[in-house]
């Protein structure tokens, strides 16, 4: 007991001081440790310690020049006796308005909450003085990511205050900060963050080793770091993501995963991403668990339907006309009266036609861009059936199809089903049903065959883990989640997976 008190205590010495101070922020590069010098010899007589990423740096250098200085030129002069020291620097420390600390713990949570500590030679206690926080734009709910319920915080396009923001969620130095700059001309400075005990060391490992090889390459935004550390170049399928939400980030770091900031970008990218966290959100941990695993469900509906809507139409059309109710086939067959194109052809011009909405509805001014787009969307179909290019069948088909598609909560994997949808449209046009069980096999076994920094991207489902099923298909209440053994782990400081959004 004695000696864990001794650890949690502040030394008179400051080589001791500024050894635990560097043992305690190991690989927290945001924290700055900077000695303050005037000794006989000009040896340090004192250490300033701050978080550079909730401090800024104008007041930091105020602080230094109003307070700090002039109150250890104040001490400088005190008798050497412990007694007197103490209550010299209580008296001083009040006039300066310092918070005094005598223990580790208490600097640690101050600097978390961005206070500048000063620790000086021959003093048992830290003074504390606090800052003027964080300068950033208005914080506003992401665009992307809007929030039903639950926190509606949104990253900025300043690397500092988005750091800033991870730091008041997590204070706790088991949240490593480490960087990297890259480029010659911009030198864009990059962070990549993680918890210590949770994150896999394999998994940390072939990631410094990624993403130490965009140093020589110009940066303008964190996606520049996604196409440098990810599997596969050509997989239409995302393998890591992307967030606005800190309590996202939050999350994902409790879960294991690494998270790369870039300066200049609002953008945090999540890495690795698998399969199954493409359908999941932080707002289904908000909400009842009846209504969230309904909402996954519709999510995985929408993911088929988006997916497989257009090729089983043409399939069925074209080669499987007997799996297809009398009634309706007659409906379908009456509303392709007159259209000279076959099924393959018109699914095709139709496909495009959508895709070329969503486009310019997404680069217009958003004003502008949403008007565009639905009424477009609506005078293209209506014009489409009048001049018999496409039946209302088909218009149904891919309006559909682009509906399921914005169900999707993740953007990334909503494009690799609009890759995808080509060929398996292509395939049902050549070889009907059984083109299309081909095009599933293939897409099977590269799903089965990719990997995301050393992690299967098919997770919990190939191999097969009944453990995390419960956070999949359905979202088990929270108390079920938290009460796992492997969450108690995490909170003991072990490795921790998936089991605590």
């Amino acid at each position: 007991m004695t000696q864990k008190t001794s650890d949690k205590a502040l030394s008179r010495e400051l080589r001791m001081n500024r050894a635990k101070a560097c043992a305690l922020f190991d690989r927290c590069q945001d924290v700055s440790i900077i000695p303050l010098g005037g000794g006989p010899e000009g040896e340090a007589v004192a250490l300033i310690v701050y978080c550079s990423s909730l401090v800024d740096e104008q007041e930091s250098r105020r602080i230094r020049l109003l307070l700090a200085e002039p109150l250890l030129m104040e001490l400088a002069g005190d008798s050497p006796a412990a007694s007197d020291r103490e209550l010299s620097l209580r008296e001083a420390g009040a006039r300066h308005q310092a918070e005094l600390f005598d223990e580790w713990d208490a600097i640690e949570e101050k600097v978390w909450q961005g206070y500048l500590i000063l620790i000086a030679e021959g003093w048992t206690l830290a003074a504390g003085f606090r800052s003027a926080g964080l300068t950033k734009r208005q914080v506003m709910e992401p665009v992307n990511e809007p929030s039903v319920q639950g926190p509606r915080e949104g990253t900025v396009e300043t690397l500092p205050v988005n750091l800033g923001m991870l730091r008041q969620r997590i204070g706790t130095s088991r949240l490593k900060i480490e960087y990297v700059t890259a480029g010659t001309v911009l030198r864009t400075d990059i962070a990549f963050a993680y918890l210590d005990g949770t994150v896999d060391d394999g998994m940390l490992a072939a990631f410094r080793e990624r993403i130490a090889r965009i140093a020589p390459y110009e940066v303008l935004d964190t996606s520049f770091v996604e196409d440098a550390i990810q599997d596969s170049d050509w997989s239409p399928f995302p393998q890591h993501r992307y967030t606005e939400r800190t309590d996202t980030a939050a999350a994902s770091l409790l879960d294991g995963k690494i998270l790369v900031l870039t300066d200049n970008s609002p953008m945090i990218l999540i890495c690795p991403a698998l399969f199954v966290d493409f359908f999941a959100t932080s707002e289904d941990y908000y909400v009842r668990t009846a209504y969230a695993t309904m909402i996954r469900q519709l999510r995985l509906l929408a993911f088929a339907i988006a997916l497989t809507l257009p090729s089983a139409y043409v399939a069925m059309s074209t080669f499987h006309p007997e799996l297809i109710p009398n009634i309706l086939l007659l409906a379908i067959l009456d509303a392709r009266e007159g259209i000279p194109f076959p099924a393959i052809v018109e699914a095709l011009i139709m496909e495009t036609s959508f895709e070329l909405l969503r486009e310019a509805g997404i680069r217009l001014p958003r004003p502008v861009g949403s008007a565009v787009s639905i009424v477009g969307a609506l005078v293209i179909g209506q014009a489409a059936i009048m001049a018999k290019i496409a039946s209302p069948i088909m218009v149904i088909v891919v309006a559909l199809t682009g509906i399921a598609s914005f169900a999707i909560p993740h953007y990334e994997m909503a494009i690799a089903i609009r890759l995808l949808r080509f060929p398996l449209i292509l395939a049902a046009s050549f070889m009907g049903g059984y083109g299309l069980m081909l095009g599933f096999i293939f897409i099977l076994l590269h799903l089965c065959c990719l990997e995301t920094l050393g992690q299967p991207y098919l997770s919990s489902l190939a191999p097969l883990k009944l453990r995390d099923l419960r956070d999949v298909f359905v979202r088990a209440p929270l108390k079920t989640l938290m009460r796992s053994p492997r969450n108690r782990k995490l909170h003991a400081g072990g490795p921790g997976r998936r089991e605590q959004r």
